[in-house]
């Protein structure tokens, strides 16, 4: 066998799970394997990675002191400016770092505030094993290994790109597109008539949007029937979802991720009732942003993640900023591995009037209009020391209503679901608001 098939490791399975035994794991043994996990991964940490060994020394605390899982709140966070700060002062991969640079194969990055690129490493294990993960996730979604995979996520150092190498794994036949323009995006979707594809929400809507104006029935001429989205809230929002399944006459997933761990780590099983996280690589907390003290099932929080397997970067306590909800409880599909919903993020979060929302609130409520793209912006302001938001939207080419009644449907949805209205509605025409290839930008802070 060839060193490239070693990597890729093409299997083909049936049923419906890939691993049955993990997904499948009843709770109180899922558990035990946790905290067994984490006190080797905290071990590791401490005797490898510079800066964990002086924080847990600093602490007092040890590996030795996890007794139980709820024993994991005696140590510290660490969040996104932890590891720009750790990677300045040790350049390239930072002192959080337990493996030395030249056991990292791979580094996925994001841009960040500063324009400094934060890496992301992973060890030839590492990689093997996110890998395996996108192959479960692709697996639960419904992909096979006779479907065809056109990957139309971004490769430049963006952690969703290698992602394809999953679908690989899982045997499907796939197109690396990657986040080439919507006409180049068609042409390889009437050319090679894939029955999958990922992208972001947005783009998704843009895409089949797109091939419309170009003659092209995205329902009858093209084969795509499951689109994976992730990278925005949009694939968890009931009208959007229901927007991009009826222009595409395709079932929508949504995914979740984040650079500074890996790939997709959650995703929809053919219920799509929330995503299931792989716990078996990562523990999750989901606690009071401003607290810092755990939140019931199905109550908001941020959502903390500890890494229990990754050996490159350990990450103990990751304050991700993702404003979630858990439901711990199994699953209709039969797997046990938790469910979750991604509402926002904190620093996307604004408070009008008391009430906190996202753009994800907002979303709502525009995709529940037949007569407006689904397209928004959101713009804040400050006036005598209160937030105040406009919102931007665009009314459908052809439809005959006015702008007044647009604008007075949009306020009263927001009014009726959250108790807020917005400070002004502007209609714009199709068209006008830009279109993003990879993630939309909804806010823009004028405060």
């Amino acid at each position: 066998m060839s060193q490239t098939a070693k990597i890729i490791n093409i299997q083909t399975k049936s049923g419906e799970f890939w691993d049955k035994s993990i997904e499948t794991l009843p709770r109180r043994h899922l558990e035990d394997l946790q905290l067994g996990l984490l006190r080797e991964h905290l071990d590791f940490a401490a005797r490898n990675s510079a800066f964990y060994a002086h924080t847990f020394r600093i602490g007092g605390i040890a590996a030795g002191d996890l007794k139980s899982l709820n024993d994991l709140g005696r140590f510290p966070f660490i969040n996104k400016q932890t590891l720009r700060e750790r990677q300045t002062a040790l350049p390239l991969l930072g002192d959080i770092a337990a493996v030395h640079e030249r056991d990292v194969v791979y580094v996925a990055a994001s841009s960040g505030s500063t324009g400094v690129p934060t890496l992301s490493p992973f060890t030839a294990a590492d990689f093997e094993a996110w890998q395996d993960i996108q192959a479960r996730l692709f697996y639960q979604a419904g992909m096979r290994a006779h479907d065809r995979y056109l990957h139309a996520l971004n490769f430049s150092l963006f952690v969703g790109g290698p992602d394809v190498i999953g679908a690989q794994k899982l045997g499907a036949l796939s197109i690396w597109a990657g986040t080439v323009p919507a006409e180049k995006l068609l042409f390889l979707a009437r050319e090679f008539q894939p029955t999958v594809t990922w992208t972001t929400p947005s783009y998704a809507w843009h895409l089949g949007e797109t091939a419309r104006s170009l003659g092209i029935d995205p329902a009858r001429d093209l084969a795509i029937r499951r689109i994976i989205v992730a990278g925005e809230p949009g694939g968890s929002i009931p009208a959007t979802r229901q927007a991009i399944e009826a222009l595409w006459n395709a079932e929508l997933f949504d995914f979740y991720g984040l650079s500074d761990i890996f790939g997709a780590c959650a995703g929809m099983c053919s219920a799509r009732n929330g995503l299931h996280i792989a716990e078996d690589h990562l523990l999750v907390e989901v606690l009071d942003p401003a607290t810092g003290e755990p939140v019931a099932d199905g109550e908001k929080g941020e959502m903390v993640l500890t890494t229990l397997q990754k050996q490159a970067r350990p990450m103990i306590r990751f304050r991700t900023g993702d404003i979630i909800t858990r439901d711990s409880s199994p699953c209709s599909c039969g797997r046990t591995h938790a469910r979750i919903w991604i509402h926002g993020r904190t620093d996307d979060m604004f408070i009008v009037n008391g009430v906190n929302i996202f753009p994800s609130d907002v979303e709502v409520a525009v995709r529940n209009i037949p007569e407006i793209t689904g397209e928004y912006r959101i713009t804040l302001t400050r006036e005598n020391r209160l937030t105040r938001f406009q919102l931007e939207i665009e009314r459908r080419d052809g439809e005959g209503i006015s702008d007044g009644a647009v604008s007075e449907r949009v306020k009263s949805l927001l009014r009726n679901r959250h108790g807020i209205s917005p400070h002004s509605v502007k209609v714009l025409a199709e068209g006008d608001l830009p279109r993003a290839v990879h993630k939309a930008k909804r806010v823009v802070d004028l405060r």
